[in-house]
């Protein structure tokens, strides 16, 4: 009698749930199965009827459809909640309620309506288990719900899928709402934690996101695999390259170890340096990023907001992998040539010449001009120059007396020391300076054994001997030889290698800005470090521009005095 009682239940509610917000199978064989049948294991040591744990054809609550058999939570829940979330999200509403009075783990399982007495468990577990299903009531750390989406949230957004264009699996409620039931169809389990379609190479995840320059990004096209070695990248899928996981490389749509953003790793980086540490992808960052003189990511946790305004002044400082690049949108295309951005840096948010924010850089220099022109992280010059300049922007200004070449090109048509194929015609991205030291190591400023950050050795120190490796940095654009064969400046030979004075005695490798320095003192790059360099017994301290390889100085340095100097 039991059996067939089961059996008409079941039947009943091939009726009901035909008006539910989601279609579904049978839960005989899923962990929904909460009856003595049930394949996990969490299931009753005594009921054997399979629907009446959500439930009943008799005495169920008036006031929910469906013929629910469960009281509902009485807790206060914390919403998910996000600077970049264009939705208002509060308590949990509709089916959403429904699932979390199991889910949230504070109603016992086997506390039905309909019965009098709690319907005991295997083990004497009263309440779901501990694990990615138990969300408890913090949900910040989940995906949210109960929220509406409609068009206009999807314009507002930018980057969802209008509602009317959702496949028809994925459904809101009567309402208009987001629900649990949107990805989870809570009585078909073929696809997998309940989804309502299969998330390999986040095909559900892609019908409502259509993140800007996702389609053609590595994370989503990269069919790279973990070598086995240190931490599993993917432990919370069934999937093995980067592609198959898609989103999921990053995020994780319940209790994400970041809650902000559902990201895997509570610390920003580890969600990249996971796989960007040899294991997956080919170069190893990880490294670099240990090394003296770095970007150091591991400083700083839950500062970097995409929402972040560069020009606001309110900033606080930080560094993370995503201030200069966009995972979403990362791809493996070069740079077509300088200043403008290569794949791995598209699609990110800078500071453009002028000193207004950009959505999407499209040079290099935009993005660092974020955290290195007027918001400047640095407080200390590295020289301590005659006109003192923190901004980059400012110094690289194609109006300025001087600059290296690297928002336009350069002002001075005579540099016969340039190293094919530089030209003065040529530009050249910040990293042709600041990158990794190693060669054969990934490109890019994570980090440097050489000081600021360099790509090759600059050695400052007065009295330093002239040498390939001191200013191995200069000499990778400028030809040796005629440097010190005085084919520009007729002294150069005397002054490098006749006393020992560095390069940056004399020139600011940056350039001068045109606020503080003008054509006439400041042309070549010319801006005295002062710790060198001191004015001479008039008080003077200044380069006069003659004309094409000619000037003269008014100075004193290693007890010379130039009252003035003139060269040729």
């Amino acid at each position: 009698m039991k059996t067939l009682m089961t059996y008409i239940f079941a039947c009943m509610f091939v009726f009901v749930f035909s008006t539910m917000d989601t279609f579904g199978d049978s839960i005989i064989d899923t962990k929904h199965n909460l009856s003595v049948t049930g394949p996990g294991p969490v299931k009753s040591t005594t009921e054997e009827e399979i629907c009446i744990f959500c439930h009943t054809p008799h005495n169920a609550r008036r006031d929910i459809p469906y013929l629910w058999n469960r009281q509902d939570s009485t807790v206060n829940y914390t919403p998910y909640q996000s600077s970049t979330l264009y939705a208002a999200v509060g308590q949990p509403t509709g089916s959403s309620k429904l699932c979390l009075s199991c889910h949230d783990g504070t109603i016992a399982l086997g506390a039905l309506v309909s019965e009098p007495q709690e319907i005991p468990f295997q083990g004497g577990i009263r309440f779901i288990p501990g694990g990615p299903s138990r969300l408890g009531t913090d949900l910040s750390d989940d995906h949210p719900v109960s929220l509406f989406y409609d068009s206009a949230l999807a314009i507002n957004n930018g980057e969802l899928a209008d509602p009317s264009v959702l496949p028809q699996e994925v459904k809101l409620d009567r309402d208009g709402q987001l629900q649990c039931t949107g990805c989870h169809d809570p009585h078909d389990d073929a696809n997998g934690k309940f989804l309502v379609m299969p998330n390999i190479y986040s095909a559900l995840c892609t019908t409502c996101h259509q993140k800007d320059g996702w389609d053609f990004s590595l994370h989503s096209i990269s069919n790279i695999t973990w070598n086995g070695a240190g931490a599993d990248p993917w432990p919370h899928t069934p999937y093995n390259t980067v592609s198959e996981n898609g989103c999921e490389n990053c995020h994780m749509p319940h209790t994400a170890g970041g809650h902000e953003r559902l990201l895997n790793y509570s610390f920003e980086e580890d969600n990249c340096l996971v796989c960007h540490n040899g294991n997956a992808a080919s170069k190893d960052i990880e490294t670099e990023l240990v090394k003296p003189y770095r970007h150091s990511v591991q400083n700083y946790t839950g500062i970097h907001d995409p929402a972040e305004d560069f020009t606001s002044g309110s900033v606080q400082k930080h560094v993370e992998c995503t201030d200069c690049h966009n995972p979403h949108w990362a791809n493996a295309n070069p740079s077509p040539g300088a200043p403008l951005v290569s794949g791995a840096i598209d699609g990110v948010t800078g500071i453009d010449a002028s000193g207004l924010p950009v959505s999407t850089s499209l040079n290099q220099y935009e993005i660092c001009f974020k955290c290195h022109a007027d918001y400047n992280v640095i407080t200390s010059l590295p020289v301590t120059r005659q006109i003192a300049q923190l901004n980059t922007r400012l110094e690289f200004d194609p109006s300025n007396p001087s600059y290296h070449p690297v928002e336009n090109q350069g002002i001075n048509p005579n540099v016969p020391s340039l190293r094919p194929p530089h030209t003065t015609a040529s530009t050249i991205f910040c990293t042709d300076c600041h990158s990794n030291d190693d060669t054969l190591g990934p490109g890019g400023p994570h980090g440097s054994n050489n000081k600021y950050m360099l790509k090759k050795n600059y050695t400052t120190q007065d009295y330093t001997q002239e040498s390939s490796y001191n200013y191995a940095l200069c000499y990778q654009c400028h030809d040796r030889s005629s440097i010190l064969n005085d084919e520009s400046f007729k002294e150069h030979k005397k002054h490098i290698e006749g006393e020992d004075a560095p390069c940056s005695a004399c020139h600011d490798a940056h350039g001068i800005s045109s606020t503080q320095g003008s054509s006439v003192n400041n042309s070549h790059l010319i801006n005295f470090d002062l710790t060198i360099v001191q004015p001479n017994d008039q008080g003077a301290l200044r380069f006069e521009d003659l004309g094409t390889f000619r000037g003269r100085c008014f100075l004193n340095c290693h007890g010379k005095k130039h009252e003035p100097e003139q060269y040729p």
